[in-house]
């Protein structure tokens, strides 16, 4: 394959679980983020997937896999090294990607963002949607 033959892949949001506090901190762990299935469910975010965890309070960013809590537990919980780089309470930005080869396949995705309050009681749900325009590209954000 040459240069200029090889795929260019652009990365977007998948999903995205908005301000969710952290409930536990698990140093000794062996890693991850254990977070409620509903929460998952609710943005599209699967076991084992890897993510990215934004800390809203520190800065502090990392990438860890998801495990899966207790259902109805509205646990948010960082384990291991992840445990290092926030507090109970701490507010996160969780967002699951993927990769896309044409950008006009941002048109057939609909990425859902979940807000929470401060007691993980998701207060509002977004769904994303991105339409081309003449000019370029256009986005437009609905609740559900």
């Amino acid at each position: 394959m040459t240069i200029s033959e090889r795929i260019e892949l652009i990365q977007i949001v998948r999903a995205k679980l908005h301000g969710i506090h952290v409930t536990g901190c698990d140093l000794d762990y062996h890693g991850s983020v254990t977070l409620d299935p509903d929460f998952l469910v609710a943005a599209g975010i699967y076991p084992l997937e890897f993510v990215y965890i934004w800390n809203k309070n520190n800065g502090s960013r990392l990438t860890t896999y998801v495990l899966l809590g207790e259902r109805g537990s509205r646990c948010c919980i960082l384990n291991g090294a992840a445990a290092r780089l926030c507090q109970m309470g701490d507010p996160l930005i969780i967002t699951a990607f993927e990769f896309l080869a044409d950008p006009k396949e941002l048109c057939a995705r609909k990425p859902r963002v979940v807000m929470f309050d401060e007691n993980n009681v998701p207060k509002e749900t977004l769904e994303y949607s991105v339409v081309e325009t003449e000019d370029w590209y256009g986005l437009s954000v609905t609740p559900l």
